[in-house]
């Protein structure tokens, strides 16, 4: 198990590495195909289109392939779409490009949180947020790595081909320490039979999980379990709404609302990211203690106080703790949802997962659109309240997690059978 739960860890520092490793070459990929500022910003914008897209497809992949082959040769091909970038000739083949990257990573990502579930139930304990964290730790690690590439006038296409062979290497190299076996291997809600294999418990109304559920697809699925993959999509779609105000409007509003320079304007986006990153890697152990439940609610509530300090309060000072505040009580947001999400009966493998994931692509894209349409009618500070709505609404919205303490105390801490 543990072996298992590097090479998942790897996996999704690997992930967070491949893109990012590109985003320092955007302007290089910009002047080599002339393009403007406005066709740019469309070409990346098909990234996460492709992913809406694509990602509907990952149940179907997780239950023909496994959770595991999908996220680590699903990383092979992802560093072979972003080593295309160099080789769009054009604007159309950009964006051609730029489709292909983000509808492999939606798969990626959902095999990859898919497996991390299958260690985290291994393991009896949350493991799960300190991958996220290192998948934070990936994205400034291929941001460095990118940015020195640049600085070493290192070619473009030769650059991103090194990345993409030695990152695939990696990645089937910690194919091999994976898991093996059914998704369902490490649950404890299933009766084992050597004879039939798999079978829900008496009291599971909704049927087995994804070997036996999955021939039956998904027609039998009860309105209740498509109404709390909605509430649980919609508390990862706040987290969205609460990193998109850091990354995309942090520093303007630092800039016209404080009144602070442009060097520390960027102060809002890394006090929400450091944040969020600590808060990834001690989130296991507070999970454990506090429950998903707990933890989450007083997240939403750190966020809504957070923000409510920075926009009411503007300084340099309450910005910066507000924005740090709102990114640590995020952190184990997403993770949170997205087990709920998964531990569902009666889902085949990787339906849960994908369906959260897909709302929180949603909510990516419709938080720049929403948060700028209020910035014009009224003002930034006024529509980055949207954030302190997202946290009241995770800090309600949160009672729908489950509380794993009882389960562990129910289960006497131990692991699944193997």
């Amino acid at each position: 198990m543990r072996a298992a739960r590097w090479a998942v860890s790897a996996l999704f520092f690997l992930n967070a590495v491949l893109f990012a490793n590109l985003v320092p070459r955007l302007p290089d990929v910009k002047d080599r195909l002339d393009l403007s500022n406005a066709e740019l910003g469309g070409a990346v914008a098909a990234m996460p289109f492709g992913s809406l897209v694509a990602g509907l497809f990952a149940p179907v992949l997780i239950q023909r392939f496994g959770s595991g082959n999908v996220a680590a040769l699903g990383l092979v091909g992802l560093g072979a779409a972003v080593a295309g970038v160099p080789w769009a000739g054009s604007l159309a083949g950009l964006v051609v490009v730029m489709l292909l990257v983000g509808a492999v990573d939606a798969v990626v990502d959902t095999g990859q949180n898919a497996h991390g579930f299958r260690v985290q139930r291994a393991y009896g304990r949350s493991v799960i947020n300190g991958m996220h964290a290192l998948w934070s730790i990936g994205a400034v690690t291929g941001g460095l790595l990118g940015s020195a590439a640049v600085g070493l006038e290192v070619p473009l296409s030769t650059h991103l081909a090194v990345s993409a062979v030695v990152f695939a290497v990696v990645a089937v190299v910690a194919r091999r320490f994976l898991l093996p076996g059914a998704e369902d291997a490490e649950r404890t809600d299933l009766v084992v039979s050597p004879a039939e294999g798999p079978t829900p418990p008496v009291d599971d109304p909704a049927g087995s999980r994804a070997s036996s559920s999955a021939g039956r697809g998904l027609r039998r699925v009860p309105s209740r379990t498509w109404g709390l993959l909605a509430v649980l999509g919609l508390l990862a779609a706040c987290e969205a709404f609460v990193q998109d105000a850091a990354s995309s409007w942090g520093a303007l509003f630092m800039r016209t609302e404080v009144g602070t320079s442009a060097a520390v304007g960027g102060m809002a986006f890394v006090a929400m990211q450091g944040a969020a990153t600590v808060g990834r890697l001690v989130g296991d152990r507070v999970v454990d203690r506090f429950g998903q439940r707990r933890v989450a609610r007083v997240g939403g509530a750190l966020t809504a106080v957070g923000m409510a300090l920075a926009l009411l309060l503007p300084s340099v000072g309450t910005a910066v703790l507000g924005f740090a505040l709102a990114g640590l009580g995020i952190a184990t947001l997403v993770p949170a949802a997205m087990h709920a999400a998964d531990e569902i009966p009666g889902l085949p493998a990787g339906v849960g997962l994908t369906v959260v994931g897909w709302l929180l692509r949603v909510g990516f894209l419709a938080s720049p659109v929403v948060v700028g349409v209020l910035a014009d009618l009224t003002s930034l500070r006024l529509a980055l309240g949207t954030v302190v709505v997202a946290g009241v609404l995770v800090l309600l919205g949160g009672r729908v997690l489950g509380d794993d303490r009882a389960r562990r105390s129910d289960a006497g801490g131990a692991s699944a059978p193997a």
